[in-house]
């Protein structure tokens, strides 16, 4: 049976909103990354049978196949195809399982999968803004008025006994890990410089628990979920190289990663944050691997909460969990997130000599994905 891995990685820096990348097309930002993939490797783009391309807001300047775009905008051959994929905010992570489901199929020798959110250009909500996704139906099944996340961070922070000075804490932690893996060079060489920025631009150094207590919480009254807890709008690309261990040897390129198990995993849309517990038992069961064999995880921090109850209900060991901060720092770009975290984890599993790494995400609906890989 034929595998999937990874070659290369590659990802922006995450900007701010309105910052760096601002001014910058979202094809723009996909192409970078996809150009540097193939210079990097010294390949030629043309032996690429499909780029799977995650991004959520699909309107505006990410609508009509904003993948296909990148790939010509990237000045790739027209015979390379692409789609775009969305699954909420673990669409580029999808384009993953997507892409390397077709090389384990056979069905491509060469696939690159990631994604990209310009959240400055293309704003968060920008889809559903005629409209109403949920139906009447949908709504009285649950009881509710429309589903919202930072109402189900909120939901988590409550059912896991959480204060407000623990989810500030964790946002502390989460900006110091990633300026002293900044610092360290821990992402030199995973970075595509752009727009003047070579490194994530939303981390903030200094921060205090009496600066965070001072954010409002707009999600609910005397409530713990501020700004300063929660992913930060961002706006980059991240992109991954994959194919066989067999087709990898016959073409000379050596593998990182091989994608050791997928799954994806539904919960309750009302809370919607919860399922990376269950995608993570999930993802264990499949592998048949012990929460203590993971070396490193990779949580994404939409709101504080949810890698804090997914640590309590795991029981992961906490210094294995966002060792190089997260998107509380560094930001979260909806469609590209997917792509970046795993960009980040394949490259510290290499760096320090971890075998397997598993990442997770929450999702709009109450759905996660999980992807373990494993360090070739």
């Amino acid at each position: 049976m034929r595998d999937a891995v990874i070659v290369d990685a590659v990802r922006t820096p995450i900007g701010k909103r309105k910052g760096a990348l601002a001014d910058i097309h979202p094809a723009v930002i996909s192409a970078t990354v996809l150009q540097a993939l193939t210079e990097r490797n010294n390949i030629d783009p043309k032996i690429v049978d499909d780029v799977v391309w995650g991004c959520v807001s699909q309107v505006s300047e990410q609508a009509s196949n904003v993948g296909r775009n990148a790939v010509l905008t990237a000045g790739w051959p027209e015979t390379v195809p692409a789609t775009s994929v969305n699954r909420a905010c673990g669409s580029s992570q999808q384009a993953v399982s997507f892409a390397a489901a077709g090389i384990i199929a056979g069905f491509y020798d060469f696939a690159v999968a990631g994604g990209v959110e310009s959240m400055t250009r293309v704003p968060m909500g920008s889809a559903a803004q005629d409209g109403q996704p949920a139906p009447t139906t949908l709504l009285e099944r649950y009881g509710v008025q429309g589903f919202n996340q930072g109402i189900g961070a909120e939901m988590i922070a409550e059912r896991w006994g959480m204060s407000r000075a623990a989810l500030d804490e964790y946002s502390l932690r989460s900006h110091r890990l990633a300026a002293e893996a900044t610092d360290a060079g821990a992402f030199a060489s995973q970075l595509v410089p752009l727009g003047g920025l070579d490194a994530d631009e939303g981390i903030r150094r200094g921060g205090t628990l009496e600066k965070l207590a001072t954010l409002p919480t707009p999600f609910k009254e005397d409530g713990v979920i501020s700004a300063g807890n929660a992913s930060q709008i961002s706006d980059g690309a991240g992109a991954l190289l994959l194919t066989s261990s067999e087709v990898a040897g016959s073409n000379g390129l050596t593998p990182i990663a091989r994608i050791h198990t997928a799954v994806v995993a539904g919960d309750d849309p009302v809370i919607m944050l919860t399922a990376p517990i269950r995608a993570t038992e999930l993802a264990l069961k499949k592998s048949g691997l012990s929460i203590d064999e993971i070396g490193v995880f990779e949580v994404n921090e939409a709101f504080a909460s949810v890698p804090l109850a997914w640590l309590a209900e795991t029981g992961a060991k906490e210094d294995r969990l966002n060792p190089l901060g997260g998107a509380i720092a560094v930001g979260h770009p909806l469609g590209g997130s997917g792509a970046i975290l795993m960009t980040r984890l394949m490259n510290h599993m290499r760096d320090n000599g971890i075998r397997y790494g598993l990442q997770t995400m929450c999702e709009a609906g109450g759905l996660a994905n999980a992807t373990i890989l494993e360090l070739l």
